[in-house]
C-alpha cells in the first residue's frame, strides 16, 4: 500500500475533534448498574428504507425480531441518516459531525480496494468509547479508509475488525476475500463462480464470537450490516420461502463473468423480488440471534441495542422499492435528499431505561450518535461536533431533551443537492453546480410530509433563512470541495 501515501499528504487540511467538551449531565449515576458501563450493541443496516420493517408499515414481509425490539424499546419515527449515501453517512455517525463538516463527505474511491480515509487527526467515536474503557468492535461494511491506511477500523479506534473494508466489494456477497484485522482472508469457497461462503452469514458468526469473548467486560459492538445493499442474493432456503410469492417478478441482468466480476459489479438474478425479501428476513433473524446471545449470556439487561439504516431504500442490481413501497409515506430513494433518501427507522432497547413500546417523534440524527453514547459511557463528548444527545429522549426526560435548530446534509452526485430542516420546514436544493436551475424549494412537512407541494413562493422569507443557512452550515474541504467532477463516486 506504500503507493497510497501520497494521499496521507491531502489530510493535512482536514482538521482534529480531540478537544472535548463539558459533559452533558447524563454520565455514571443514571446509567450504569452495580459500577458496569452498559453494552452498546450499534447495528446499522445498508440502504433499508423507512418502509422496509413491519412496525413500520410493511405489508409484503414482516420482521418479528426487529418489531420486537420496537415493542421492547423505543420506536424513533423522525430519524435521519447521516447522509443519502454510505460513506459520508458513516463519517457523520462516527464523527458527530453533519455533512458540511465531517471529514468525509462523498464516496471517493481508491483502487485497487478502498475509499478515500479518514485522516489520523479524526477523534472517532470508537476512539472515544476506548478511552472509557471499552472493547471495541466492527463487523461488516467500512469504508472509510483502504486496508492499512490512516482510516483502516484499527486506526480509528477498533480493537477488532472482520468483514469488507472497501464498500465497492462489499456488493457483492459471495466475495474472493474478507478482512480479519489486518489479514485477507482469502474465501477459497468462493474462487471462480463458486458460492461456497455467504458472506454475511461468515460476519454474523463472528460478531456473535465477539460478544461471547467480551461478555464481561463493557464492548461497543458496531454491526455494519451489507443487507439489503445490492446485490439481491440470499441463500437458497430463504429464497424459498419467498419464491413465486411475491409477483410479479422482476428480473435483473448483471455482470456473471470476466474480468469485473465480483469487483464492484452486481450479478444477475432473476427473482429480485423473492431476493429482496428473503435478505431482509435474514437480517431479521441475524438481529434476533444477537438480542439471544446477549439474554443467553445474562447481559442483555446491562446492554442498549439500537438499529437503523444508513440511509433510504436503493433501486441499484433490480431493486424495487416502488413494489414494496419501501420509502413508506416519503418522496425520494437513495441520493436524494427528500426524505425517503434520509429519514431512517430507528429502534432502541434497554431494559430498565427505555419504557417498553415507546414512540418518539424527537428529531435527530446520525450525528447524535456520539455525544448520547458519551453520556451513556459517562465521559464528555468532543468539542465542536453537530450532535446532541438524545439520551435524555431515551430515559423519557423530554422536558430535558436539547433540540436542533436546524439539520443539514450535502451531496456532491448528480449536480449537488443540499437540505436543510429546521423546524418543520424542510429547504431542498438540486443541481447546486448550476446557477441558473438550483432555485430553492420549501416543503411545510407538518402538513406535507411527502414533499408535494413547494411553498417557496409563499414564504420567501423563510427561503432567505434558508439560502443564509446553506452557506453557514458548511466549512471547505480541499479533498470533498463540492464542486463538478472533482472525485469519483461509486457506492
Amino acid at each position: 500500500m506504500k503507493h497510497f501515501l501520497f494521499l496521507f499528504a491531502l489530510t493535512a487540511v482536514l482538521f482534529s475533534c480531540k478537544d472535548k467538551a463539558q459533559n452533558t449531565g447524563h454520565g455514571d449515576s443514571e446509567t450504569t448498574r452495580n459500577g458496569t458501563k452498559p453494552n452498546i450493541v450499534y447495528i446499522l443496516a445498508d440502504d433499508l428504507g423507512y418502509g422496509d420493517l413491519s412496525v413500520y408499515g410493511q405489508e409484503k414481509f414482516s420482521t418479528p425480531n426487529i418489531d420486537k425490539l420496537a415493542k421492547e424499546g423505543m420506536l424513533f419515527t423522525q430519524h435521519y441518516s447521516g447522509s443519502t449515501v454510505c460513506a459520508p453517512s458513516r463519517s457523520a455517525l462516527l464523527t458527530g459531525m453533519h455533512t458540511g463538516h465531517t471529514v468525509v463527505r462523498g464516496n471517493k474511491e481508491i483502487m485497487p480496494e478502498g475509499q478515500y480515509p479518514m485522516p489520523d487527526n479524526t477523534f472517532t467515536l470508537a476512539e472515544a468509547m476506548k478511552e472509557a474503557g471499552y472493547t471495541t468492535g466492527a463487523f461488516g461494511k467500512w469504508g472509510l479508509g483502504f486496508p492499512g491506511s490512516e482510516g483502516d477500523p484499527l486506526n480509528q479506534g477498533f480493537d477488532t475488525f472482520f468483514g469488507y473494508n472497501c464498500q465497492r466489494l462489499g456488493h457483492n456477497y459471495y466475495p474472493r476475500h474478507l478482512w480479519a484485522n489486518k489479514d485477507s482472508l482469502v474465501l477459497e469457497g468462493n474462487a471462480g463462480k463458486k458460492k461456497e461462503t455467504y458472506a454475511p452469514a461468515l460476519i454474523h458468526k463472528k460478531t456473535l464470537e465477539f460478544i461471547e469473548l467480551n461478555k464481561d467486560n463493557p464492548f461497543f459492538l458496531y454491526v455494519a450490516s451489507i443487507i439489503p445493499h445490492a446485490e439481491l442474493a440470499a441463500p437458497e432456503e430463504l429464497m424459498e420461502k419467498y419464491r413465486g410469492k411475491l409477483l410479479p417478478e422482476k428480473e435483473y441482468e448483471g455482470v456473471d463473468d470476466g474480468p469485473e466480476y465480483r469487483t464492484g459489479p452486481y450479478e444477475s438474478q432473476k427473482e429480485t423480488h423473492a431476493a429482496f425479501a428473503a435478505m431482509v428476513h435474514l437480517l431479521d433473524i441475524q438481529v434476533g440471534e444477537i438480542v439471544e446471545k446477549l439474554e443467553k449470556l445474562g447481559i442483555a439487561d446491562n446492554t442498549m441495542v439500537i438499529f437503523t439504516s444508513d440511509n433510504g431504500p436503493h433501486t441499484e442490481g433490480g431493486a424495487d422499492p416502488e413494489y414494496f413501497d419501501s420509502n413508506g409515506p416519503f418522496r425520494g430513494t437513495k441520493r436524494d435528499l427528500y426524505e425517503g433518501g434520509i429519514r431512517v427507522p430507528m429502534i432502541a432497547k434497554w431494559p430498565g431505561r427505555i419504557q417498553p413500546g415507546t414512540k418518539s417523534d424527537h428529531v435527530s440524527a446520525f450525528w447524535d450518535v456520539f455525544p448520547t453514547f458519551s453520556d451513556i459511557a459517562g465521559i464528555d463528548a468532543p468539542k465542536g461536533i453537530d450532535g446532541i444527545s438524545f439520551l435524555p429522549e431515551l430515559l423519557g426526560d423530554t422536558v430535558g431533551q436539547r433540540e436542533h435548530d436546524y439539520l443539514y446534509w450535502e451531496f456532491h452526485e448528480k449536480g449537488g443537492r443540499q437540505a436543510i430542516r429546521k423546524g418543520n420546514w424542510k429547504a431542498v436544493k438540486y443541481n447546486v453546480f448550476d446557477a441558473s436551475n438550483n432555485k430553492i424549494q420549501l416543503y411545510d412537512l407538518g402538513a406535507d410530509l411527502s414533499e408535494q407541494n413547494d411553498v417557496a413562493d409563499k414564504h420567501p422569507e423563510i427561503v432567505e433563512e434558508m439560502k443564509a443557512l446553506f452557506s453557514e452550515a458548511r466549512t471547505p474541504s480541499e479533498v470533498f470541495t463540492f464542486d463538478q467532477g472533482t472525485y469519483l463516486n461509486v457506492e
